[in-house]
């Protein structure tokens, strides 16, 4: 199957259409020149004379080949290209971005107001999914990514934007561990509410909570923060979460952080051409001055202080002290 040229098709319809190369030249904003090159192409291609043209002559003749040519693309052609016209005209750029859920709903929507604002007219389109990311920008699905894991992949750069810790969530009615140093033999015995094997927070979860060669009970696993958060609500079990998944609103269970606990990056990749793109570099550095703001300031709201009393207490404790100061 002969790969069809768009353009050389175009000249040679509108060619055909007006009757000279003059005035399809004036159509395309092409020269004359040009014109009665792409003629020549197109006619290599098929392998037959399609247009005739004297030097000097003011009109053209069709061939019998190119004059059914003409009459196979005259019913379509002119409305193809009149849509695909504005297809174009009013596209608008598009960034494709794939990151886990909790990034996505509890990180990115202060980076996304803050985007908008700088191009109104860029579309962002976010895949929820924390698998599969390097695959999906090597096969074009996606642009760029935001990720806890680091791919080792040279197509696909990868920059630190921040880190975080996970911190300890629990039911409000269990009693709390009295320091950090207390939470793995506080965890024995009692239910863990995790995230599917292979995820990174599962595994520092299991190598954080375990007390010589026992490893806490996994309860209930699932593929999200929100997902692990809610069967925590729920008194299924406890977590290792991100802190900034933890907000006042949720009132039936408590939050400690865990200042000892490992590290965690999240890493902004792109497809290794779009390292440049105005619109990624832009997105990236929100990202950098964004996230960490967030994550610092979820973050101190969590301590050992004041564990016994209720959330509702402890936030006026604050409030009051705060007018104190």
């Amino acid at each position: 199957m002969k790969e069809v040229d768009l353009t050389l098709t175009q000249t040679f319809f509108l060619v055909a259409q007006e009757g000279t190369y003059s005035a399809a030249a004036r159509r395309l904003n092409i020269t004359y020149q040009s014109v009665a090159n792409h003629i020549r192409r197109l006619e290599q291609r098929v392998g037959e004379k399609l247009v005739v043209a004297g030097r000097g002559a003011k009109s053209i003749k069709l061939t019998p080949r190119g004059t059914s040519l003409y009459r196979l693309l005259a019913p379509e052609f002119d409305v193809m290209l009149t849509r695909l016209g504005s297809l174009i005209d009013k596209e608008r750029p598009v960034i494709r971005i794939g990151m886990p859920h909790a990034i996505f709903f509890y990180l990115l929507p202060p980076v996304l107001t803050k985007f908008q604002r700088m191009y109104p007219n860029v579309e962002i389109v976010g895949y929820e999914k924390d698998v599969s990311l390097p695959e999906l920008i090597r096969n074009g699905t996606l642009d760029v990514c935001l990720s806890e894991r680091y791919f080792g992949d040279t197509v696909i750069p990868q920059r630190v934007i921040c880190h975080y810790q996970p911190a300890l969530a629990f039911p409000s009615s269990w009693p709390a561990p009295p320091d950090e140093t207390a939470v793995p033999e506080w965890a024995l015995g009692r239910p863990l509410v995790t995230y599917e094997p292979g995820q990174m927070l599962r595994n520092i979860a299991l190598d954080y909570l375990s007390v010589g060669n026992e490893q806490p009970r996994v309860a209930v696993s699932t593929s999200t923060s929100m997902s692990v958060k809610r069967c925590v609500d729920e008194g299924l079990g406890f977590a290792l979460l991100p802190t900034w998944c933890i907000d006042e609103s949720d009132r039936r269970l408590n939050c400690i952080a865990l200042p000892n606990a490992p590290r965690i990056p999240i890493y902004f990749g792109e497809a290794m051409f779009l390292k440049s793109n105005p619109f990624v570099r832009a997105l990236h550095k929100l990202c950098l001055e964004t996230f960490p703001t967030i994550i610092e300031e979820r973050a101190g709201r969590w301590s050992f202080l004041d564990t016994s009393k209720p959330r509702r207490a402890r936030s006026q404790s604050r409030s009051r002290s705060g007018a104190r100061g």
